[in-house]
């Protein structure tokens, strides 16, 4: 019975994640009828990660890749959503690998599993840096998604640090709307390989409602 408790009691830990809501969206006060949790973005990333690998000539090892993009949010039941304008890479980084030890404590193999994290934090391989571009990427989307739906108001931004971000400022002094700030401000903060760049600027340049028209299509089906 001692295993099945191990695997029952990782479940719930990581059930905790399907609640969490994403900071970020917390931050901007996005106006939607629900907003985007932890699990949903690792569930996107996952998604986005294995359609780059099907369209690009990417030379990594995808389930690699995948496993990192799992387990690199387990940190997150026990810190929460820590985003770039709260807390430090290197503080970050520490508190969230205790975290980590701590989540996969129940597991027989949480050495192993804890490597794929240490792996993805460190940035150094290939199939790190895959999965980080994935990872923000990722973000950058669901924020054009949001944008669209006209989720986003910047005249509701008084209390939101990341708003008095100087570069964020200057971006949105251009007429920039929202999306365009945040898919340009990525772009320069995280120095995206050329095909992620790619996917980006794609993003950037179109509105996205004929993807989502063809999707509502296949869905009368």
């Amino acid at each position: 019975m001692e295993k099945a408790k191990n695997v029952v009691e990782f479940y719930l830990f990581c059930n905790e994640l399907k609640y969490l809501i994403r900071t970020g969206w917390r931050d901007w006060h996005v106006d939607s009828d629900r907003l985007e949790s932890v699990a949903e973005h690792i569930y996107g990333v996952e998604m986005l990660a294995i359609a780059i690998y099907s369209e690009y000539d990417f030379d990594i090892d995808l389930k690699k890749v995948v496993m990192m993009l799992a387990l690199h949010e387990l940190e997150e039941i026990v810190i929460g959503d820590l985003t770039q304008f709260q807390i430090s890479r290197e503080e970050k980084a520490r508190l969230g690998h205790e975290a980590v030890r701590d989540v996969l404590a129940p597991l027989a193999i949480h050495d192993d599993l804890e490597k794929f994290v240490f792996e993805f934090d460190e940035r150094k391989t290939k199939e790190a840096r895959f999965a980080y571009f994935c990872d923000k990427l990722e973000c950058d989307i669901q924020a054009k998604l949001y944008d669209l739906d006209g989720a986003v108001s910047l005249e509701k931004q008084e209390d939101n640090l990341s708003f008095y971000d100087p570069r964020v400022q200057e971006l949105l002094s251009t007429d920039s709307s929202w999306s365009t700030m945040w898919l340009t401000f990525s772009q320069e903060k995280y120095h995206y390989d050329l095909e992620f760049l790619e996917i980006s600027n794609y993003v950037l340049e179109h509105d996205l409602n004929v993807e989502k028209k063809k999707l509502k299509e296949i869905q009368k089906k």
